[in-house]
């Protein structure tokens, strides 16, 4: 089983601060990581090197077998999916249209582009399999938050990456739509056995259940990492937040609520 991400090392400075210190983790094929940790703990820094995006200020990093500077990054970046549900848009797109700039690696459509036949059928097939059929024509600002989470999903998906980026997929969504997106990543998972995915969020409770490792953080330093079931622990949370925490996991999901302190 190859890894598909390898961190060794890293470090990263940004205006003379220190963002990362230190890290170094990897994902195989088939593995799916969450990054967890409080604001300012270095997950966002992280899932852009992962993305080939961010280059780090000393140490390596190896995405999908090429070491960052000395690959060129257009190539390889069409081979990882992204989902960031802050997705920006300066033109409003329907929803099919967003699906398709997945194709062109761009925001917008780009001018005087067309698509291959083969391109829109599978961009219908996905939209298809996400329960989207209903609203492929219907412009970006007409839908709603865990409808835009979806299709970014499908965006992510058309080029049959081998790397898949969620960066916070639940912001914005209320309870119904984060189950749905969540029941929607745990289905695209069992279906692609090969696909690495990583996910950043604060918060237990938006994780799939598919996940399988994870990664805390807290202030630019790895304070536990592994498979999820040994890793996820009370003490391992209660030390990255700063704050005692109880967790508890129940056929996969998992919780995190403040810990009883009893006054003596």
């Amino acid at each position: 089983m190859r890894n598909v991400i390898e961190l060794h090392e890293v470090t990263f400075r940004r205006n003379g601060k220190q963002i990362l210190d230190g890290i170094s983790f990897a994902v195989a094929e088939g593995q799916h990581w969450a990054l967890l940790g409080p604001n300012g703990a270095g997950k966002t820094t992280i899932l852009g090197m992962c993305g080939a995006e961010t280059f780090p200020t000393e140490g390596t990093v190896r995405v999908l077998g090429e070491q960052m500077g000395k690959v060129e990054l257009a190539r390889l970046r069409r081979t990882i999916g992204h989902v960031n549900p802050r997705h920006p848009l300066s033109t409003p797109l329907t929803l099919r249209e967003v699906v398709l700039t997945g194709v062109s690696g761009t925001i917008d459509l780009p001018m005087r582009w067309e698509p291959r036949p083969d391109d829109v059928d599978q961009v219908n097939a996905l939209i298809d399999t996400l329960g989207l059929s209903r609203r492929a024509d219907d412009r970006w600002p007409t839908l709603s938050q865990g409808e835009r989470g979806r299709a970014l999903i499908a965006r992510a998906l058309v080029c049959q990456p081998q790397l898949l980026l969620l960066d916070e997929p639940s912001t914005g969504l209320d309870l119904a739509a984060r189950e749905q997106l969540l029941e929607t990543v745990d289905t695209l998972v069992r279906a692609h056995p090969e696909l690495a995915s990583i996910t950043v969020t604060h918060h237990l409770e938006e994780l799939p259940t598919a996940t399988t490792h994870v990664l805390l953080l807290a202030q630019g330093r790895i304070v536990a990492q592994g498979p999820i079931e040994t890793t996820l622990t009370s003490e391992a949370v209660s030390e990255a937040f700063a704050h005692p925490v109880d967790v508890q996991s129940d056929r996969g999901r998992w919780t995190a609520r403040a810990a009883s302190r009893v006054s003596r």
